[in-house]
């Protein structure tokens, strides 16, 4: 069950989506082709596949997952796709508009002008995790949720903690603050693993952070470091 827009967030320091759920990652034997929760694997597009570039260096980015967008009862499923650069261990995302962090929604969605869309038929990899011998080894998980206990929602509503790694709606429990300003609006939380982690993302050994317009047609990502 994921969470559906609250009225009156103004700003990423707002509760902007409630319930605050747990993102479980549930390893998968076959791919997933559905429009389901997932980190890894291929997108699956509820439109015409849009691969974005790394705008320096022209290469695909690296996909790592789709979350449906929240919505209101009788709305229409989207999708909210998310890519980051990799570059010699580092994550694309500390600047959220530099064109290596892109979260693209679909359908209806709109593409930022700050990312940079491969041709037809340009495909990336996909989230991995980093072997012994610090080989790429591509993973894919299925993502189901679940409550947070309301004493442990409270806690961090109030004063913040890192005990949930990944999490969707709520408050964001930010290192520092957020890297964007109102209207946009936090959506869901991906924390740092480093390199034994079940996948690999560098965010200074903090969490990135995606964010929602407020017609919930475009989005944002960026890192903060702990």
């Amino acid at each position: 069950m994921f969470p559906q827009p609250v009225e009156g967030a103004n700003g990423p320091y707002d509760v902007g989506y409630l319930p605050r759920v747990e993102m479980c990652l549930c390893p998968v034997d076959q791919a997933i082709t559905e429009p389901v929760a997932k980190l890894g694997g291929d997108p699956f597009w509820l439109e015409e596949p849009c691969w974005p570039l790394n705008p320096r260096t022209g290469e695909p980015l690296d996909f790592v997952g789709q979350i449906p967008v929240p919505a209101e009862p009788g709305e229409e499923l989207r999708m909210a796709y998310l890519f980051l650069s990799y570059e010699d261990y580092e994550t694309g995302g500390m600047d959220p508009e530099d064109g290596e962090a892109v979260l693209l929604v679909q359908p209806g969605g709109r593409i930022p002008g700050f990312a940079t869309i491969g041709p037809a038929g340009t495909k990336g990899r996909s989230l991995f995790a980093l072997d012994e011998a610090d080989e790429m080894v591509p993973v894919e998980f299925r993502i189901e949720t679940q409550p947070v206990p309301d004493t442990q929602g409270r806690y961090l509503e109030q004063d913040g903690s890192f005990d949930l790694d990944n999490y969707i709606g709520g408050k964001a429990d930010y290192r520092n603050w957020a890297v964007v300003e109102a209207p946009w609006r936090f959506f869901f939380s991906l924390v740092c693993t480093g390199d034994t982690g079940p996948y690999f993302l560098n965010f200074g050994h903090g969490a990135g952070y995606a964010y929602l317009s407020p017609d919930r047609l475009e989005g944002r990502f960026g890192w903060d470091a702990a």
